[in-house]
């Protein structure tokens, strides 16, 4: 990991390229958009042609397409709900049990978040909170399995009320169906359709609808560079809650904290993706060079090891600053998904953070749990977006509907108010629809 001292020298490495990066387009992207068009292309166009060609030729080209870029023949776009729930059944009892619990925490957590309506009939407004009647959320696959990431989207869709909720996830080469743990997870979420399918024409398909595909009025969940942009395109046609890049936590420590605990930690963001970014925001040089240490121990252990090596290596920051307010302040300016916070008496530290996702105080408070059943989603905002975003809930799918009901005697009050500044804007209809009401009277 990188290590740099003082605030303001951490603070433009952290802020330095921070972002989606949606503007830069790999040369692979390129050639591969070749092999399937015919011609080079920057990735937004690429994934463009890709949603108009589902728009426009619906199962045929979700057929094609996943074929020439996956290499997976798609027999079912829909996952057949007896397949679905005999992955259920065939899953390991404790995975069954684990899957279970989480949903259990999950499920109780959104129920506690959900916003009540209201009704003031003394001023005469109040405000309904509806659910949209469909939702959607994309799950990655291919050689990862995700099975936390249904739990993570569909729980808060049907607690806050949606009537039709569907999965899309990659099948595999051999029988093109989603894991089984993710089928599981389905099963034990509700959820109403499972579609096969995976990348941006994933995304196209529950925008738009297929033959096959049911549309949705909103899009959620992660997913890679094609499926960030397909959100992104789509975007205004439906919702989406968010645009969602490589994961990232920032762990901020004193010298209280456990040296250990926060290697281990790291290394859990680390795993992730050769592109996640493990952050340790500390006061303490002697702690900072402990971690070191313990990382260079640890990482050798690993299943992926090179893939965390590589995200500690090219994406790790240690930011060695002056005190626990520079911290917090260099956390704000970065505005992480996940922020960690093993320092004395940490709950004092909470009302000075407003850009992060989701906050853990303490050792036994850690992101892991957050990941996997802590009871709030794991898809949070990423790439600096917590300075605008919050992380995926009931609220996602909640709209609030204003309701206005004023008095004849309230009305007529505001009226010349209402007259005076439609006036000033060259109104004079909505001026007149104001005033006609006082003559009637």
């Amino acid at each position: 990991m990188k290590t740099v001292i003082g605030f303001e020298n951490s603070r433009k490495e952290l802020l330095s390229g921070r972002g989606l990066g949606l503007d830069s387009t790999p040369d692979w992207v390129s050639s591969s958009a070749e092999s399937i068009f015919g011609e080079k292309m920057g990735i937004i166009p690429y994934v463009q042609r890709i949603i108009d060609g589902v728009k426009s030729e619906g199962d045929t080209f979700l057929r094609s397409v996943t074929h020439q870029i996956e290499d997976i023949s798609l027999q079912q776009i829909e996952v057949d709900k007896e397949s679905v729930r005999k992955a259920y059944e065939r899953i390991p009892n404790d995975l069954r049990v684990s899957l279970e619990a989480s949903a259990s925490r999950v499920e109780e957590f959104q129920k506690k978040c959900l916003p009540q309506s209201w009704e003031d009939r003394v001023s005469g407004y109040s405000v309904n909170f509806v659910p949209v009647e469909s939702a959607a959320a994309y799950v990655p696959g291919g050689t990862a399995r995700y099975p936390s990431t249904v739990l993570m989207t569909a729980i808060p869709a049907k607690v806050a009320g949606v009537d039709s909720f569907s999965i899309a996830c990659p099948g595999s080469k051999e029988d093109g169906l989603p894991p089984d743990s993710v089928l599981a997870a389905a099963y034990i979420s509700k959820v109403d359709r499972v579609y096969s399918l995976g990348g941006a024409q994933a995304i196209a398909a529950l925008a738009y609808g297929t033959e096959s595909v049911v549309k949705s009025d909103v899009i959620c969940g992660p997913g890679n560079m094609f499926v960030t942009v397909a959100k992104k395109l789509v975007y205004g046609d439906v919702g989406i809650d968010g645009l969602y890049g490589p994961t990232e936590t920032v762990i901020l420590a004193d010298e209280t904290a456990n040296p250990v605990l926060c290697a281990a930690d790291l290394l859990a963001q680390a795993e992730h993706d050769p592109l996640a970014k493990p952050v340790l925001i500390t006061t303490s040089q002697t702690l900072a060079e402990e971690i070191e240490t313990e990382l260079g121990i640890r990482v050798a252990n690993l299943d992926r090891s090179d893939i965390a090596t590589a995200s500690l290596n090219n994406q790790g920051v240690i930011a060695i600053v002056d005190c626990v307010e520079d911290a917090i302040r260099l956390s704000n300016a970065f505005a992480p998904e996940h922020l960690s916070i093993s320092a004395r008496n940490a709950i004092s530290l909470v009302p000075g953070i407003r850009n992060v996702g989701m906050v853990f105080l303490g050792e036994y408070s850690h992101e892991v749990l957050g990941d996997y059943g802590a009871g709030p989603s794991h898809v949070m905002p990423t790439a600096g977006t917590a300075r605008f975003n919050s992380g995926l809930s009931v609220h996602t799918f909640i709209k609030n509907i204003p309701v206005v009901n004023i008095s004849i005697e309230s009305a007529l009050e505001m009226t010349p108010h209402a007259s005076v500044i439609a006036r000033e804007e060259g109104l004079t209809g909505h001026a007149e629809a104001a005033e006609i009401r006082q003559e009637l009277l």
